[in-house]
């Protein structure tokens, strides 16, 4: 029995070993297919990255499908059960790196484009794809350099299909319509290091930051709102000592990260940490990473015709959620365009055996068309 369209073009992409910021040919794969559709593709390459830009059409409203080729490295691959970059079908899973995350959603979206524009030749609006190779790994030169050359062309996005991996139980029974900000704190704290037997002679920065630190730990940032849960602080790394039991240390490094809501802004945050840390009287440098702003996607046009697509196909109700970790959906969404992540399960992402179920694959690409439909068609 011969693989469905999406199976096969799914073991085609997971087949390439793009472990970020890699495409390995995935791109090109993608150009040979949307030439044939009529769509003028543009290969947009900075630095390591390399990009894709493809649309079909040149009127409002522009509707685009955005992921990445990219996947996270396997880890030693004697622990997978069968080869990541061999695509293997064991029952009615399909296992290999980036089947979940994303390389499902990108086969989807693709054969759901085959599928609407064989029906739809002239629909309304555009239709355009977004597809970066630098997902996973540091973020600078992909979708955000993409997003970025758009705007100084004035071409914007209205609707956007993230294919992330959204669902948890069952595909499309949870869409992410908002994600939280993320703000990493690099935190050094000074101390004069010493023999622990002349504590006048010392000044150790353990002692000194715990107070600092288990206020940070114990503030209450904001309430949430209907969309994002309560603002979190937590501390992920703690490193200090000499590795012996008699020396008090000189420095402790300490990293934390905020997951914000739109109830606050990154500046509010730094402001706050800087004024707790000069209260606690403590010497120190402060480094801070922006990972992304927090965003929402209200109930809409495009929340309403993924919903209405889901449930035609699953007999679902889906639910909105801002749960999760950060995507490249945070830089789409600050250019005023609705974004949305509709993807497949997520329970073996970045994980060891890896793997999507095929029955959803199918049910992928009705939701994809449908919202189309819904959207598009004339």
């Amino acid at each position: 029995m011969s693989d469905s369209p999406v199976l096969a073009l799914l073991k085609d992409l997971i087949s390439r070993r793009s472990i970020t910021p890699e495409d390995a040919g995935c791109q090109q794969l993608l150009i040979s297919r949307l030439e044939k559709l009529g769509f003028e593709c543009e290969v947009m390459v900075f630095e390591d990255t390399t990009n894709l830009w493809a649309r079909r059409g040149m009127e409002k409203p522009l509707f685009c499908f955005a992921g990445h080729t990219d996947v996270v490295p396997t880890g030693p691959e004697k622990n997978w059960t069968y080869p990541p970059f061999e695509p293997t079908v064991s029952d009615g899973l399909l296992f290999g790196r980036g089947a979940a995350d994303m390389k499902s959603g990108i086969a989807a979206f693709m054969i759901a484009l085959e599928q609407f524009i064989a029906k739809h030749q002239d629909h309304n609006g555009s239709i355009a794809l977004l597809i970066t190779s630098d997902e996973e790994g540091p973020f600078i030169n992909g979708t955000t350099r993409v997003i970025d050359t758009l705007e100084a062309r004035n071409e914007k996005i209205d609707y956007c299909i993230v294919g992330e991996p959204s669902s948890t139980e069952h595909v499309g029974d949870t869409i992410k319509n908002g994600r939280r900000g993320s703000l990493t704190a690099d935190l050094t704290i000074n101390g004069i290091q010493g023999h622990v037997a002349y504590p006048h002679l010392v000044e150790n920065p353990i002692h000194s930051c715990v107070g600092a630190l288990t206020e940070l730990s114990q503030i209450q940032w904001d309430e949430g709102n209907e969309y994002f849960p309560p603002t979190s602080f937590q501390i992920t790394n703690f490193n200090s000592g000499t590795g012996a039991s008699n020396v008090v240390p000189g420095e402790a490094q300490i990293q934390c990260n905020f997951r914000y809501s739109t109830e606050l802004t990154a500046e509010q945050i730094v402001n706050r940490v800087v004024s707790i840390l000069e209260k606690h009287a403590l010497k120190y440098q402060i480094e801070w990473t922006y990972n992304g702003s927090p965003f929402i996607t209200r109930p809409g046009s495009l929340t309403n015709a993924v919903s209405e697509a889901i449930l035609s196909v699953t007999g679902l109700t889906t639910e909105l959620s801002t749960s999760g970790g950060t995507s490249d959906a945070r830089f789409i969404a600050p250019t005023g365009a609705q974004v949305v992540e509709v993807g497949p399960g997520n329970k073996t992402i970045h994980k060891v055996n890896e793997c999507v179920k095929i029955a959803d694959l199918e049910e992928l690409v009705h939701i994809y068309r449908i919202t189309l439909e819904k959207l598009l068609a004339c």
